[in-house]
């Protein structure tokens, strides 16, 4: 009541302002207010109050706090004491600033867990762990949406110099430029915390820990007006705001002093392109909704204000659209220290969360998805069930579909005093529903759509769907969603998959349990559905079979398994040319595979294919382990090629002593007895020294091992020497070696010679592009040419700013190596002297060399003489620009908007390196190595 009382104290100060003549006239005219749904002060009452004080009391007694400060604000608008009304419309102002914040510390710091089983009510202080979000700069005619929205995980925040990490509470500081963000677009996949955040922001600007800037914050939920058709900016801001006598003009005139906050802005639906003349500049003009949302969009109406907007990227481009100077930034997930600080902040027992902790971390395929708060939510969920029971939470620690139907069981066992067959009816009408939203694009579903689904059920539908109540004055009344989308997405995999007696009848007919017809659009052109598609996988799986008819008490057709495997074999065969190798070239297959987790099924699939071709894929920790295992079950795999890939560890500094390098696990899967891998190519995928021992293992073990291609990568030279250790092993069989731009200098090169005399295996060394190897290293790689247990017969070493000073060791090499067959100098200026010197050695009878690589333009006449004279000893010898050029630019998919691959960088370790300009000569003949 401190409020109240401090407005009438300052309408009694105005009140005894007032000459005798105003107050008499202030009195008569408070005779004839009218106010809605009250009633006039009597007549009596009034000609009593002879004094301010005794007024404002009467006033007091007969109206409300906000219907004092109102007719009294009018009265001295129509006595013209404009400078009173604005004085009591500006403590009004004040104490409903007051009210507001106490009505924001209500709505926003308590919030009830997701199902009423398992939840209770909770307040965001306590609950609430820190997410990594990564801002982008200020957009360019839309240039960074593209990179917004492609995120999958705490990664690399670094894809760009002016990719920087915030906080919720530092969205609004200004950036390295001094320029201060006026509108943000938070960007988060579903379950990655954008609507906690947005409570979390709340609660700490009524603290005034943050965001003191601003005198109003206005959350609007756009799953609560989705289905406005007509609104102004007033009436939004109305739709926030505790109390309907509010000074909703004075409030927006201070524009900037206003933010507003549109929480899952993808929940509207509607695509924004309205003409810009139908645009409003009027917070208080009714326009629909749309209209009115573009309008604060563009900024035609409260053009100072700011805004923040929580979307999943599939709305980028539309909401883009709409926007200018706005920044971007990505929800990426919890670190790994805010994901064990979750744990403790949820069992708010440090002994419970430990032990949960540990499980989770100890199964990788768990933790990794534990970046995703809602991950750790109901991992965190199903383990406290667990443990609270005493059981052995390693049963419970599975993949992605065995953590749902834990879920599940979880749910209906909140239900089992019902009738068994009710609860099965009730799960099945739930799957059709989720099934026809998910090929409609649908996540809200009207109270009609569920009660024509059979759905209507008040002990149930709680479980499994979030209830939305309209507004006033909308006509649709209660809208429902599932509690996460993925949720949504298992529940349609379900469908597909349960055996039931009868059809569940949507509001569009007989959505029939077509398995095939699902693969096919998803195929074709539906990738929309494919955490649908993998959930379908884990279900098929015997143990989830068994599992789900013993705990849940719903069948799963066997048919699906033989549908679901004719589909994995057939796909990529119509992919590949009948002459080809079959490559598997989708990391999705190994994701089906991998969550259905039968070593049996992957053989199956797998044994038809022979190659891994993959270009352009940040493989975070469970794509690596779902490629682990397909390669492990794998034995007709031939050859593994990535391109453009980049190994994502989620925080290196937590996983380095686990991993020992980002290829650990693929190492390790290619070691894996049985595998019959002959070839290794890893192009463009930023590797680093760290990833040398693992390859070092890998050739020193692997009995079928013939070729190893590295490109474009940071080895340097201790990581070279670390690779020549495993090449020295007795049992490497390793044939061809490449490793183009492999930043080796000389400091190098005797190991490598070493090699080349102690590995008679090898055929091929190729270091093209090598820029720092020159002219030393050259001649000690012709030492170990030159070695009597040398049997090299292609030495590639174009483009590495060799001159004529290396020639007289190579041309030694060409005698006294009576196995060397190709030599390719492409792309270094030998000049005269050193071509010279090489014809004399290519006379000699004891040269054996078909093929030279050579670069001729700036030679003179009697080096091209000498040149052709050989070529007329040896017509066999082949002599031209022998440098290969098959390096593949930067894909297409990476630059297509919200890819989430590796972005190609300007260099360095993890960029791609433009390719130099070569300097072609004419070729003396076509030709190609041996």
């Amino acid at each position: 009541m401190a409020g109240e009382e401090r407005a009438l104290a300052v309408l009694l100060r105005a009140l005894q302002g007032l000459t005798l003549k105003d107050f008499r006239e202030f009195k008569t005219k408070l005779l004839e207010v009218h106010v809605e749904g009250g009633w006039n002060i009597p007549k009596d009452s009034l000609a009593k109050a002879t004094h301010p004080c005794a007024l404002v009391s009467c006033m007091g007694k007969n109206y409300s706090e906000d219907a004092v400060m109102d007719i009294a604000i009018g009265l001295f608008e129509e006595m013209n004491q404009r400078d009173l009304a604005e004085k009591l419309l500006d403590e009004k102002v004040k104490e409903y600033k007051r009210k507001y914040r106490e009505h924001v510390v209500q709505a926003f710091l308590w919030y009830k867990e997701v199902n009423s089983c398992l939840g209770q009510n909770l307040s965001v202080s306590s609950r609430y762990a820190a997410l990594t979000i990564a801002r982008k700069p200020q957009s360019e005619h839309g240039g960074e949406r593209e990179a917004v929205g492609a995120g999958r995980g705490c990664a690399d925040t670094s894809n760009g110099p002016a990719t920087i990490t915030v906080t919720a509470q530092t969205l609004f500081k200004p950036d390295e430029d001094g320029q201060t963000p006026q509108v943000v677009v938070l960007v988060g996949a579903p379950g990655m915390g954008k609507t906690m955040t947005v409570r979390k922001v709340m609660v700490e600007w009524v603290e005034e820990t943050i965001y003191a800037q601003f005198d109003y914050v206005f959350c609007i939920d756009c799953k609560d007006i989705a289905f406005t058709k007509e609104a102004s900016v007033a009436d939004l801001v109305s739709k926030c705001c505790p109390h309907r006598r509010m000074p909703v003009e004075k409030i927006l005139d201070d524009q900037k002093k206003i933010l507003f906050i549109f929480d899952g802005f993808e929940a509207l639906g509607f695509p924004l392109v309205r003409p810009e003349d139908e645009l409003s500049s009027d917070p208080m003009e009714v326009k629909p909704l749309e209209i009115t949302l573009m309008s604060l969009l563009k900024k035609t109406v409260l053009p100072k204000s700011s805004l923040l907007i929580t979307t999943r990227p599939t709305a980028l481009q539309s909401l883009g659209q709409c926007l200018d100077g706005e920044y971007y930034a990505e929800i990426l997930g919890f670190s790994a220290t805010m994901r064990q600080e979750y744990f403790h902040r949820y069992f708010e027992n440090d002994d419970k969360a430990n032990v949960a902790f540990r499980f989770a971390r100890g199964n990788k395929i768990i933790y990794s998805l534990c970046v995703i708060p809602v991950m750790s939510w109901t991992v965190c969920t199903i383990f406290k069930q667990e443990l609270y029971k005493k059981k052995n939470l390693i049963e419970c620690s599975k993949a992605t579909t065995w953590i749902s139907m834990f879920y599940l069981s979880q749910l209906m066992k909140c239900r089992s005093s019902d009738n068994p067959q009710d609860l099965q009816r009730f799960l099945h009408k739930l799957c059709s529903l989720a099934a026809n939203g998910i090929w409609k694009h649908k996540v809200l579903f009207e109270e009609k759509e569920i009660k024509d689904c059979g759905l209507d059920q008040p002990d149930l539908l709680p479980l499994f769907l979030n209830e939305k109540i309209s507004k006033k004055g909308v006509d649709h009344g209660k809208v429902y969603s599932f509690t996460h989308l993925h949720l949504q997405e298992f529940f349609a995999a379900m469908f597909y998959v349960l055996e039931d007696d009868e059809e569940t009848v949507g509001d569009s007919g007989a959505l029939m349990k077509d398995v095939n017809m699902l693969l096919e659009s998803y195929s074709d052109s539906r990738k929309d559905l494919n955490l649908t598609v993998r959930f379908l996988f884990g279900l098929v799986s015997q143990k989830s079979i068994e599992y789900m008819d013993k705990t849940i008490g719903c069948r799963i057709s066997p048919q699906a398994r033989e549908d679901m495997l004719r589909w994995l074999q057939g796909m990529h065969r119509s992919s590949s040319h009948p002459s080809q190798d079959l490559k598997v070239s989708e990391l999705d297959t190994f994701h089906f595979l991998f969550e259905m987790n039968e070593k049996s099924f992957a053989q199956s699939v797998l044994y038809r294919f022979t190659d891994i071709d993959l270009q352009d894929i940040k493989l975070t920790l469970y794509d690596q382990m779902a490629l682990s295992f397909c390669i492990r079950q794998w034995a007709g795999l031939s050859c593994v090629t990535l391109r453009g890939c980049s190994f994502d560890q989620q925080d290196p500094k937590e996983e380095l002593a686990t991993l020992r390098s980002p290829i650990h696990l693929l190492c390790q899967a290619l070691r894996h007895p049985g595998t019959n891998l002959r070839a290794l190519r890893l192009r463009w995928c930023g590797l680093s020294k760290s990833c040398c021992a693992e390859l070092a293992a890998l050739v020193a073990e692997h009995p079928s091992l013939a070729r190893l291609e590295l490109g474009d990568s940071a080895l340097g030279d201790s990581g070279v020497r670390l690779l020549c250790r495993g090449l020295r092993q007795p049992g490497c069989r390793l044939r061809v070696l490449r490793l183009w731009y492999s930043r080796v200098t000389s400091a190098c090169c005797q190991d490598l010679a070493t090699v080349l005399g102690t590995s008679p295996q090898l055929e091929e060394l190729d270091l093209s592009f090598s820029e720092g190897l020159r002219d030393a290293g050259v001649q000690l790689l012709c030492e170990g040419l030159r070695h009597h247990s040398c049997r090299l017969r292609t030495l590639r070493l174009g483009s590495c700013r060799l001159t004529g000073a290396c020639c007289r060791a190579l041309a030694a090499g060409l005698v006294e190596s009576p196995s060397l067959a190709c030599l390719d100098l492409s792309d270094n200026e030998l000049g005269a002297d050193g071509v010279l010197q090489l014809c004399r050695q290519l006379r000699h009878p004891a040269c054996l060399l078909r093929a030279l690589g050579l670069t001729t333009s700036g030679l003179n006449e009697e080096a091209l003489r000498e040149l052709a004279a050989v070529r007329a000893l040896k017509p066999d010898l082949k002599i031209g620009y022998l440098l290969e050029q098959d390096v593949s630019q930067v894909g297409a998919m990476a630059r297509l908007p919200f890819h989430r691959g590796v972005l190609p960088g300007a260099g360095g370790p993890g960029g791609r390196k433009a390719l130099p300009s070569f300097r072609r000569g004419p070729l003396l003949p076509s030709s190609h190595c041996c």
